[in-house]
């Protein structure tokens, strides 16, 4: 069974992502450029754990790249960038340059969740520690 406060922060923020660049829309007198792309349109959360199930969200982020790289993640250029360039693939981000970490086990957990190019993501990586997930680049460190 899912986490109920991870579902919901998930909701909350899904909602505000996808449906926060819908207002006003009504006052607008021509066509916005944004309504020619697919959504791309993703909240991420992290918590301490192995499983989602077992992890109450700490932090949630929200990462759009529809038109543009937006959102609240701290670099949604970069996270938008390599999340292309794994052809929206999250689990095919591997860790990037020659960072060391610790061997130290405290697991983390990071769920993505919304659209990405008009298709459903619902995804789950455990990470053994902070610093093996930050070394992962740009789209998990947030």
């Amino acid at each position: 069974m899912r986490n109920p406060a991870r579902w919901v922060a998930t909701l909350g923020l899904t909602a505000t992502a996808v449906c926060g660049p819908l207002t006003g829309a009504s006052q607008a007198t021509e066509a916005t450029p944004s309504a020619l792309y697919a959504p791309s349109a993703l909240v991420l959360t992290v918590g301490h754990g192995e499983t989602a199930a077992l992890a109450a969200p700490e932090r949630a982020v929200t990462l759009d790249c529809a038109t543009r790289p937006v959102g609240t993640h701290p670099a949604p250029l970069a996270a938008c960038a390599e999340l292309l360039g794994a052809g929206g693939d999250p689990d095919a981000l591997q860790a990037v340059g020659d960072v060391l970490c610790t061997r130290e086990y405290r697991p983390v957990v990071v769920t993505v969740d919304g659209v990405w190019q008009g298709r459903r993501v619902s995804y789950e990586r455990a990470f053994g520690n902070e610093c093996v997930r930050n070394s992962h680049g740009a789209f998990f460190a947030f």
